[in-house]
């Protein structure tokens, strides 16, 4: 069976960790027919849009897509494509899992929760002016009907994953008002799933927990700026970006898998940039695909690959780009 996904390669040095994921998935069997889309500073430069609406088309139609990174320089005079695409798809809710991957040094062992971040609203709404010089004002947006989707999307996420427990990160004991009415509306919807465990921490409070004892948390949900911040901080406790993935989804079941990696001016057309960050979302598109056996021969060939000590330099070793997925290939052909 083929699958159609759409592919943006990204910025920087994601069309060459890109070219590298296609071809060890491609490696596992699995037959994708890849559309690719521009997006980004390269698309801006090439036709003065960072977001074509034939990318958003794309995604439309495929409902299922592979992204870099999309960068937006300081100064670059557009708005954020992946705060575009974002709007333009409703992709409300983005869910980053923390998990421990054998074969890289990490600051904690068997790490496994997942953390969802509401993506429309918050500070992030971008609704900011100067008041008199000297004196800018932000504005915090919160709806209770962006709190009710994000809070039952990480109950939805809680039962496909089967965790026992969601926890609702807030700062209410400040912004009673916005984070009062996002912790009043989280109990009200764990009200809803009694087989669910559900409670809440302030923020501040959360991330001193996260590093204390990571495992005492399932599903964490978030808003906005707080979903941001935890969301680092859990790939820090696992070994970084080459560990982390995440998902942007909406209501009609779109999911956008993303390389979760920066932009690295000095790396590109060396060919050694780390090709990990663009792999773990693909092997996570081969699950949401039901190739599961292919994704798990996949993430077992990467282990192998790392704990025989082949690294690309960023993780302190010599392997190339391609160099690195041509080692992992045969370790996958060997199982």
């Amino acid at each position: 069976m083929s699958h159609r996904v759409t592919l943006i390669p990204g910025d920087s040095t994601g069309p060459e960790v890109a070219r590298a994921t296609q071809r060890f998935i491609a490696a596992t069997g699995v037959d994708i027919a890849w559309e690719i889309a521009s997006a980004g500073q390269a698309a801006f430069e090439a036709t003065g849009n960072p977001l074509p609406e034939s990318t958003i088309a794309a995604i439309r139609e495929t409902r299922v897509a592979l992204k870099g990174k999309l960068d937006t320089p300081i100064g670059a005079g557009y708005e954020s494509p992946n705060v575009r695409l974002r709007k333009a798809l409703d992709l409300y809710a983005a869910v980053r899992p923390i998990k421990s991957h054998a074969g890289l040094p990490s600051r904690y062992e068997d790490v496994d929760l997942t953390i969802v971040r509401e993506c429309t609203e918050d500070v992030y709404a971008g609704i900011e002016h100067q008041v008199v010089p000297g004196i800018v004002q932000s504005i915090k947006i919160t709806t209770r009907r962006a709190c009710e989707r994000i809070v039952r999307h990480a109950f939805a996420v809680a039962r496909r994953e089967g965790r026992q427990k969601v926890t609702l990160v807030h700062k209410a004991n400040i912004m009673k008002k916005a984070d009062g009415l996002f912790l009043d509306v989280g109990r009200g919807i764990a009200s809803e799933f009694p087989d669910i465990a559900f409670d809440a921490v302030i923020a501040d409070n959360a991330c001193m927990q996260l590093v204390k004892r990571p495992n005492q948390y399932g599903v964490l949900v978030a808003q906005n700026l707080f979903g941001d911040l935890l969301s680092d901080l859990g790939a820090g406790l696992v070994g970084g970006i080459s560990n982390v993935y995440g998902t942007l989804e909406n209501e009609g079941g779109t999911v956008v898998f993303e390389a979760i990696h920066g932009v690295a001016r000095h790396l590109e057309g060396k060919g050694i940039a780390n090709p990990l960050p663009f792999i773990r979302p693909a092997l996570a598109l081969l699950r949401h695909l039901g190739e599961v056996d292919a994704a798990q021969r996949g993430e077992r060939a990467i282990a192998r690959t790392l704990e025989a000590g082949h690294r690309p330099p960023d993780l302190g070793g010599e392997v190339t780009t391609e160099g690195f997925v041509d080692l992992a290939i045969a370790n996958l052909t060997a199982q």
